[in-house]
């Protein structure tokens, strides 16, 4: 019967991928213009899986209208979690259709009223949708013009279009608005963009910076995320956990929470669930519940996980290669052997995971934080039997992401319970729960073998990493004889992780660059070269010799060999599309092994920079973050059991921490604008690890630089 169930959910998903449906959709925009565009490929579209391959209309995935009173409006299925977005591309429309800023207005997430997306994730809104959006406004802008040109009665070639009215250029009193165009009709359009270099000296909005446009709403506690929503007749879920990744529920009496006032149990498989109207009395309840597990753990824990990585059954894959590795060693003068260990990392971000359903007239509704609303609508539909259009997820602001919300866990959680209770329900991670179900940075060790003649030149580079993947793993360096190889989880080899990992701010970049800048460091001082020096003449690469100056430039660098004694360090990486170097100075108390960063400094090539205002906060953001996993940062664990279960022990940044800081945003507005939100996070291990260096002789091959670390790296200084 279960089987046939299944059998029979699956047929109702997969015969629904059309979103909403094409009379709804249109009874929604009302008369006006709607330029229909899409970001990615149709070809990328075409490879999703089947329940993701969506079409609304005819897969384009993404729109842009313009109604009758002249307000622009893109819907699409990206998210607002504090990167900025919501500023940065009205900023990009404003300028492409010529109409004020504040004309534009945006509506993000909601999956039935925005187009598919695939998430908010790497750094890619501005990137990849913002040229995409631009190319949809020029079309727009196009036909706007050539309404025009029939209601004034002249050429298109003599229009100009300023603020949201077209003008006729011999004749300035001949003129008509957007709205006035717009009126009375239904003009659709559907655009295969193909973006093209726009004219960055006609920018006017982009370029210059501006506060983000919700920072009102934010820091005066009017916005509003899924936790502060209540719904008439909601309850809040507290649901049973187990005690480690690796139970299994045997056994549960929830008999003395079923006798308390209020407290509805439900239980559906191993599925165990306390409501309440109020949230403290379900903490209670929850409390009173008995349960028992069987265990299977695996035998590791965080002191064992690097010897259990490298002794896992995995799969080699060269990834690039250049030269002969054997020539390098021979051209060599000197040869370099390192291995480097980064621990497991929690996201934490400021909200914990959490969702509202309400299951209503047959439809679900989940308002939920999380990067992914329409894959977590898939998953609701799958689960709960139901059409896609019967699922509407909703994103409001989210605190904070780091791609820890790329899963959505609490929404699938909240939708279930609410379809078997019947009312609304509310369910809010605590910290405990968020550690626990976290989706963690994957922990990894990295092994380098590399070589310099006499000169200083770098001839070998033979690097490997395992569990970390590839991002941030190019050699950046002119190295003749190079070879790089990832080794991940074989087919059919058992899990080398005891719990989930997924992606992390810059996902494994930090990690990546982190070795092989701490290897170029230790070559540099081995060859008796100043670390900034001996970077700029291996390296060919004009962005970042051009990251590297200015990041000098704006430190007020002056050289010397390492270890000086002064605690300076030089890093450099690449994330995101762009081009990233720091520098830093750090003070070390050599009795007790703590450290403290003076000053970092930090320059960045990323293309066009829409919002720079917007982007500096992104490069503070990404170095004060980036203090954590340099310092503190690590999940300590035994099998399945996550140890570490709240702030008291896994310690995040403090603004205590905060040093002096200073950014360079390289003015390329002639270029394609590329990833901001990550980049500045990856060199910031690595540039601290080379300042320790510089002023102590004391070299750190783990992360995090802990006091205890540092004080063992100076006994073998």
């Amino acid at each position: 019967m279960k089987k046939d169930v299944k059998k029979a959910n699956n047929k109702t998903s997969s015969t629904k991928r059309s979103g909403m449906p094409r009379r709804d959709f249109f009874k929604l925009l009302g008369s006006g213009i709607i330029i229909f565009f899409r970001p990615w490929g149709a070809l990328d579209l075409i490879a999703l899986p089947g329940d993701q391959a969506r079409s609304l209309p005819k897969d384009y995935n993404s729109f842009l209208s313009i109604a009758e009173d002249g307000t622009v409006t893109c819907f699409t299925g990206k998210i607002e979690m504090g990167q900025g977005i919501i500023t940065s591309l009205p900023q990009m429309m404003a300028d492409e259709l010529n109409v004020p800023l504040e004309k534009v207005k945006m509506v993000m997430g909601d999956t039935d009223l925005c187009p598919w997306d695939g998430g908010t994730w790497g750094s890619l809104t501005t990137r990849a949708f913002g040229p995409a959006m631009r190319a949809a406004a020029a079309e727009a802008k196009a036909v706007l013009l050539d309404l025009a040109s029939v209601q004034l009665g002249v050429p298109v070639a003599q229009l100009e279009a300023k603020d949201g009215i077209i003008i006729d250029t011999k004749n300035p009193k001949n003129t008509v608005s957007y709205s006035q165009l717009a009126k009375g009709k239904r003009i659709e359009k559907f655009l295969d963009v193909k973006p093209t270099p726009e004219d960055y000296t006609k920018f006017y909005y982009v370029g210059k910076s501006y506060k983000h446009s919700d920072a009102s709403l934010k820091v005066t506690g009017a916005a509003k995320y899924t936790g502060d929503l209540k719904l008439p007749g909601m309850v809040y879920a507290r649901i049973l956990r187990p005690p480690s990744h690796g139970a299994k529920l045997t056994s549960v009496d929830y008999s003395a929470a079923e006798k308390l006032p209020g407290v509805k149990v439900i239980r559906d498989g191993d599925l165990v669930a306390v409501l309440h109207e109020n949230r403290e009395k379900a903490d209670a309840a929850l409390a009173t519940i008995k349960a028992e597990y069987s265990f299977n753990e695996m035998p590791v824990n965080d002191k064992t996980v690097f010897e259990w990585m490298l002794k896992a059954d995995s799969r080699a894959n060269v990834v690039r290669s250049k030269g002969d590795l054997e020539a390098g060693r021979q051209q060599s003068e000197k040869v370099f052997e390192s291995e480097y260990h980064d621990p497991y990392l929690a996201h934490a971000p400021m909200e914990t995971h959490t969702a509202l359903a309400q299951f209503e007239n047959g439809k679900m509704t989940v308002w939920a934080a999380t990067q992914t609303p329409y894959p977590l609508q898939d998953s609701i539909s799958r689960d709960l039997g139901l059409p896609l259009d019967k699922v509407r997820v909703i994103v409001p602001f989210v605190g904070g992401g780091f791609g820890g919300k790329s899963a959505y866990q609490q929404g699938n959680e909240a939708a279930k319970l609410a379809k078997l209770s019947g009312k609304p329900v509310m369910v809010m991670w605590t910290r405990d729960e968020e550690f626990f179900y976290d989706n963690f940075h994957s922990a990894a060790v990295i092994k380098i073998k590399s070589g310099i003649d006499k000169e200083g030149m770098i001839k070998l580079w033979d690097y490997h990493v395992y569990y970390a993947g590839t991002r941030g793993s190019e050699t950046i360096y002119d190295v003749p004889n190079n070879k790089t190889t990832d080794y991940s989880r074989n087919r059919e080899a058992p899990p080398v992780h005891p719990f989930s990992t997924g992606p992390w701010r810059a996902p494994n970049a930090n990690t990546n660059t982190f070795a092989r800048e701490v290897q170029i460091d230790i070559m540099a001082s081995a060859a008796g070269i100043d670390p900034l020096e001996f970077r700029l003449k291996n390296l060919k690469d004009e962005k970042m010799i051009a990251c590297l100056k200015s990041v000098a430039d704006k430190f007020g660098y002056v050289p010397g060999k390492s270890p000086s004694g002064r605690g300076i360090g030089v890093a450099c990486g690449t994330d995101a599309g762009t081009w990233v170097a720091h520098m830093a100075e750090v003070k070390v108390d050599k009795a007790t092994g703590k450290v403290t960063v003076v000053r970092i400094a930090c320059s960045q090539d990323m293309g066009l920079c829409v919002n720079p205002q917007g982007a500096t906060i992104q490069m503070e953001g990404c170095i004060m973050m980036a203090l954590g996993y340099t310092f503190t940062e690590e999940l300590f664990f035994e099998g399945g059991k996550i140890i570490d279960r709240g702030f008291d022990t896994y310690e995040i940044p403090k603004f205590s921490w905060l040093p002096k800081i200073d950014t360079v945003i390289l003015d390329r507005k002639d270029k394609a604008p590329q990833g901001g939100g990550e980049p500045a996070i990856v060199s910031v291990g690595a540039v601290i690890a080379s300042a320790i260096f510089d002023a102590t002789g004391a070299r750190l091959y783990r992360m995090p630089m802990t006091p205890a670390r540092v004080l063992e790296a100076l006994k073998k200084a």
